[in-house]
């Protein structure tokens, strides 16, 4: 049986993944390490490793959604609920996500369930066998 990985080793990059997430050489990482521009923790075998949180920080980029479940959609726009229509045991919810307007219809029950209402924040995760692509 594998050994299960604990959280806070599954949030460490090895030092070589990190240089390539950031752009740029492992020596160049080594070098901001010896000069405390980087965080990074040594292993048991005295190899560098990278926090998740350093590699966002230098990246310049956003840090990646965080929805506290692990699901297998990759699409996620995160916005604001702008109206929710309840009708019977379905209800239409648009979610407001920057220049997007996106509808979906879900249960009354997990409109309930999440309290999706005018204003709160919410994450449209769309997982789809079939996108409709147009030319614009």
């Amino acid at each position: 049986m594998p050994k299960r990985r604990d959280a806070a080793a599954a949030r460490l990059v090895p030092a070589g993944e990190a240089a390539r997430a950031l752009g740029f050489s492992l020596d160049t990482l080594r070098r901001w390490d010896r000069e405390g521009r980087i965080r990074c923790v040594r292993d048991h075998a005295n190899r560098r490793a990278v926090p998740v949180s350093e590699i966002e920080r230098l990246s310049g980029r956003p840090p990646g959604l965080k929805t506290g479940t692990r699901l297998s959609a990759r699409n996620r726009l995160a916005g604001v609920v702008r109206k929710v229509e309840a009708d019977g045991v379905v209800a239409l919810v648009e979610i407001e996500a920057g220049p997007y307007l996106l509808a979906a219809v879900i249960t009354r029950d997990a409109v309930e369930e999440l309290g999706l209402v005018p204003g709160v924040k919410a994450t449209a995760a769309v997982k789809a066998t079939s996108v409709m692509v147009e030319r614009s």
